[in-house]
């Protein structure tokens, strides 16, 4: 692990598993286990949670600059710079993609540079089909999921539960 990278809570490595610079892993209230020969790059975000924690197989890229929150990522796998993953679970994930909440890839399915998929099994969805997407992604319950409140929750509300539940690190020492 580079020095300058964090890993916070149940983060389980598995052998020659790498995780470079400036890169963060945090199993708040779950976990994150990273299968052998894994590579997270700089910057990556891995986030586990204990309704939704974080599989990522062996043989895995993480490369720079993605999102994975509670998902499963499957043996094999290259998820690209930017790419954005929730619960569900994965194939390949080109730039700046997303795999949306609740969603599920069939393996092998590529995710397009940018194209966000949406929906069990998925559908890709190009960036200008909004109003397709829209109709595939509420049902989804990003807000249930993520947050556990329904839809349509004040920010005031969500926020409030979120410095809260976060606020567990006020303490917290550098070892």
């Amino acid at each position: 692990m580079a020095p300058s990278a964090v890993r916070c809570g149940r983060v389980i490595l598995g052998e020659r598993a790498r995780i470079l610079h400036h890169a963060v892993l945090t199993a708040e209230d779950g976990a994150i286990t990273l299968g052998a020969d894994v590579v997270v790059m700089e910057h990556a975000l891995i986030r586990g949670r204990s309704a939704h924690p974080v599989a990522i197989g062996e043989a895995v890229l993480i490369g720079p600059h993605p999102h994975v929150n509670g998902a499963t990522v499957e043996d094999e796998v290259f998820v690209a710079t930017g790419a954005s993953l929730f619960p569900g679970a994965g194939a390949e994930l080109r730039v700046n993609s997303v795999l949306h909440v609740n969603s599920r890839l069939e393996p092998g399915t590529v995710v397009p540079i940018g194209w966000i998929a949406a929906g069990d099994p998925a559908e890709l969805f190009s960036p200008d089909r909004h109003d397709e997407l829209w109709a595939v992604q509420m049902p989804l319950d990003f807000p249930g999921t993520v947050y556990g409140v329904p839809r349509g929750t004040s920010m005031r509300d969500i926020m409030a539960r979120q410095t809260a539940f976060y606020g567990a690190h006020r303490d917290d020492r550098e070892l």
